[in-house]
């Protein structure tokens, strides 16, 4: 059975704090998907999932795990299964045994525990290692077993704290997709704690964003890119490109001129902002006129700064889009109508999407 999660105003002040951690956090995680927790170190997201684990009470809200409130439940009963940053495998235990370890508290007929360890283990791709110790295994190895210890149980809803943090890159992106797979094959609502940007849109179906003790924004990766609900979330998802003006009647007017807003546009006074890998150089029937300033190679892609009409604007284009160009050249710069999105003065703190 899949559940969904329901956070409903989660608060949380430490003894001695002067602010609350968590200051009524909303949050809806949807039967059987995956949504990231993503926000800097410090602003309480590890503080979420031991209130859902129930390692931690709030000091007011609730928690519901389809439909039914679990904040009096003790842990043990909450099937719901944390997975911490640090794998914590027992480290006299074998690999196989650590992973039958929670089934072996339920009373479990040892055969069925073996058979059921071995049907996981093979399932994340650690057939071979079902008698060796802990401390005879690789970091992303450790990460695997931890893994399905927890998975092993069948739990309503798994919970993962920086689940990668700890490994190289390339183990990394490895672990990304056999999490991202498991999860779908079997279907347990899923939520992740990472302050890796990069990471949670890999993973993510929702997105959920913690700024300043509450949820900011919680949307589809694509969504919460090209709609940022305020200018902080936009931010923090590397935009760069602002412009203060009006919008009326679908058109913005800002210091660079008007310029045609994508349909449903909300009129008034806000910031328009232009993601800097939408902007596009070279001549077009839309474009206008502006200098490069400054370009740097970044790998896969090129940064360009430029002057449009006296406003800095910032470009990520591809390598060879840039390789022509020198400081001081004029180049034809399109702002595309559909890439535009304006942030009104007076924004929701969060939206959901």
């Amino acid at each position: 059975m899949t559940l969904d999660l329901h956070l409903s105003g989660l608060r949380v002040t430490y003894p001695g704090a002067s602010a609350p951690t968590l200051d009524g956090v909303n949050l809806t995680v949807r039967a059987g998907s995956l949504t990231a927790l993503l926000g800097p170190s410090g602003t309480g997201k590890t503080t979420v999932l031991k209130l859902v684990a129930g390692l931690l009470q709030p000091d007011a809200g609730d928690i519901r795990l389809g439909g039914q409130s679990i904040l009096a439940l003790p842990p043990e009963r909450r099937k719901v299964v944390l997975v911490f940053q640090s794998p914590l495998l027992f480290p006299h235990l074998t690999v196989a045994e650590n992973v039958g370890f929670g089934l072996r508290m339920r009373g479990l007929p040892r055969a069925v525990i073996a058979e059921r360890a071995a049907a996981m283990l093979d399932r994340l791709h650690l057939t071979g290692l079902a008698a060796r110790r802990p401390d005879a295994l690789s970091g992303g190895q450790s990460q695997r077993v931890a893994l399905a210890r927890a998975l092993i149980l069948e739990p309503d809803l798994l919970l993962l704290d920086e689940p990668l943090s700890s490994l190289d890159p390339g183990l990394r992106d490895e672990m990304r997709g056999l999490i991202r797979t498991l999860q779908r094959e079997i279907g347990v609502t899923t939520l992740v704690v990472t302050h890796d940007q990069t990471e949670a849109v890999v993973m993510a179906d929702s997105i959920a964003l913690l700024q300043a003790g509450r949820i900011a924004q919680d949307a589809a990766p694509e969504v919460i890119y090209a709609r940022p609900a305020s200018l902080a979330v936009a931010r923090f998802f590397g935009g760069e490109n602002f412009l203060h003006g009006h919008a009326a009647n679908g058109v913005f007017h800002g210091p660079i001129g008007r310029l045609p807003l994508p349909p449903g546009s909300a009129d008034g006074p806000g910031t328009l902002t232009l993601r800097p890998e939408a902007v596009i150089l070279g001549p077009g029937p839309e474009a206008r006129e502006a200098r490069v300033v400054t370009r740097n190679f970044l790998g896969t892609q090129s940064r360009v700064e430029l002057d449009l009409g006296g406003i800095r604007l910032v470009a990520l284009v591809a390598p060879e889009a840039a390789r022509g160009l020198a400081d001081g050249q004029t180049v034809g710069v399109t702002l595309p109508q559909s890439a535009l999105w304006m942030v009104p003065d007076v924004a929701s703190p969060v939206e959901n999407g």
